[in-house]
């Protein structure tokens, strides 16, 4: 069997060899010659990351990621253990062999590997005008091996295999996320959609922005200028309201929803918090226009730039989305869009923003955490009149669907569900696996944690007030209150009217 295939495999190489692809000729060579040590690869990677775009970055991430486990799989594993002759090239002809052939073992082949795991990783994040490019461009180079006379056409197939394997295997540590979030329930409303967006109120929180959050902390970068110049050329008639570091965010919220027909809100998700409590409040439907670091709530309707967010207007997409909220006993109320935690996760929240102004976003979350771990305590509560020493708790607005202890994606916005995960001081070390479990994304391995959903949850702290990391803004919750679903009660703006 393994003879019939290998001659099968030599016929199909000599084919190949003596085929003439007019155009071609210079082009697969060159291509093979660039996706050599993977540099073609990083440098699509380079280009994507580039964009700002968070699906481009995770296609970027993933894809890169497919490759550090495809290229030793088959240079280390696969090569060594067939050490298979590379094909003699004399049916080649020598305009394309214009570099040294290599030398070391033809199966499986290594390029045709990279390839298919750098564009299997890209598919799973990527829309498809990028997925489909970089599909078409790794078939070209695993083609380019056998037209080059590097590769027999088996060598290719099982690389493409491994790389393709290597794609889907990245899931195990890291979920794909979908690219957009449902909400079925369709708004419907008197409202008129505008070409010029006369009737839009555009509130700009300045103080968001790529470098830091919304609400305290550090003087952070403006917005991007290009993003609100794309605004006011794409909507001219809207008004546009620009907070500044000193000014009242939600005093000017108040104002713009009581004259517009459509109340955007530009920032990220602290602002865009605060601009769906005040849309709810007065009736009216939110834009929301990502501006932020991180974006949660716009990514999940499918907006990622201010772009995204004018089309969605001018297509009158409008849909109604599910709103969790905190009451308190008095009936003061706080809404989240994404999600609520408290124990642990509010403390690392606080550390950040306390160091985030000297060290930057990122390395101050790596140093609040590594201080949470030392010096956090669990929190003493009853859930639903049961008592707890809670570590971390998370309660998601609708069903999330990666493990982490503050999961990014869910798949409906409008399921009518909390998603509650916490985790409980089990014994002596549990802080400590608990924590590292967070960090791995794996929170379902921490000893203590539990899971369920369900419309309410009751909670009474047993030590006062409670801070509480409301969609990422640190607030205080009151000793006793009631985590429920408003649903579908936001009008929100989405890239298509159904989803």
């Amino acid at each position: 069997m393994i003879s019939r295939l290998s001659k099968i495999d030599r016929k199909a190489f000599d084919r190949v060899a003596a085929a003439h692809l007019p155009g071609l000729e210079n082009v697969l060579p060159r291509l093979s010659r660039l996706a050599d040590h993977g540099v073609l690869w990083f440098s699509v990677a380079a280009g994507l990351a580039a964009t700002r775009r968070p699906s481009l970055r995770r296609a970027a991430l993933r894809g890169t990621l497919a490759i550090a486990v495809a290229s030793p799989v088959v240079n280390i594993l696969g090569k060594q253990a067939f050490r298979r002759q590379r094909p003699v090239v004399d049916l080649v002809p020598a305009m394309r062999i214009r570099w040294k052939l290599p030398t070391s073992h033809a199966f499986p082949s290594g390029h045709s590997a990279s390839a298919a795991g750098f564009a299997t990783g890209v598919a799973m994040e990527a829309p498809r005008a990028v997925a489909v490019p970089v599909a078409a461009t790794a078939a070209a180079v695993a083609f380019s091996r056998v037209y080059t006379g590097a590769h027999y056409p088996g060598d290719v197939l099982a690389g493409l295999g491994i790389g393709v394997a290597a794609g889907l295997g990245t899931r195990m540590a890291w979920q794909a996320r979908p690219p957009v979030a449902h909400a079925s329930k369709v708004a419907t409303t008197d409202i008129e959609i505008t070409e010029d967006g006369r009737g839009v109120v555009v509130v700009i929180n300045d103080k968001a922005g790529a470098g830091g959050g919304d609400g305290g902390g550090a003087r952070v970068p403006r917005l991007s200028d290009l993003e609100i110049a794309l605004l006011e050329r794409d909507l001219p008639a809207a008004e546009i309201v620009r907070v500044g570091p000193e000014g009242d965010l939600l005093k000017e919220l108040e104002e713009a929803a009581v004259r517009a027909e459509v109340l955007g809100v530009m920032g990220g998700d602290g602002t865009i918090n605060a601009g769906a409590k005040v849309a709810l409040r007065h009736d009216v439907p939110m834009l929301p226009i990502p501006g932020g670091t991180l974006n949660h709530f716009t990514r999940a309707l499918g907006l990622e730039t201010a772009a995204d967010a004018v089309a969605a207007y001018k297509k009158g997409g409008l849909a109604k989305v599910d709103v969790g909220s905190v009451t308190s006993s008095g009936g003061d109320e706080l809404v989240f869009l994404n999600t609520a935690s408290f124990g642990a996760y509010t403390e690392l929240v606080h550390r950040r923003e306390r160091l985030e102004g000297r060290l930057g976003k990122w390395p101050a979350l790596a140093v609040a955490a590594v201080r949470t771990l030392r010096h956090s305590e669990p929190v003493d509560v009853l859930v639903d009149g049961e008592r707890r020493k809670i570590w971390l708790a998370f309660v998601g607005n609708g069903m999330y669907g990666s493990r982490g202890a503050a999961p990014t994606w869910r798949g409906h916005l409008d399921d009518g569900q909390l998603d509650v995960r916490i985790v409980t001081a089990a014994r002596r070390y549990s802080k400590m696996r608990a924590l590292a479990s967070v960090m791995a994304g794996h929170l379902h391995a921490a000893p203590g944690y539990h899971a369920w959903h369900g419309t309410t949850l009751e909670l009474s702290s047993l030590q006062g007030s409670l801070p509480v990391a409301v969609d990422g803004e640190l607030m205080k919750m009151p000793p006793k209150a009631r985590f429920g679903k408003r649903a579908g009660a936001l009008a929100v703006f989405t890239p298509s009217r159904t989803h």
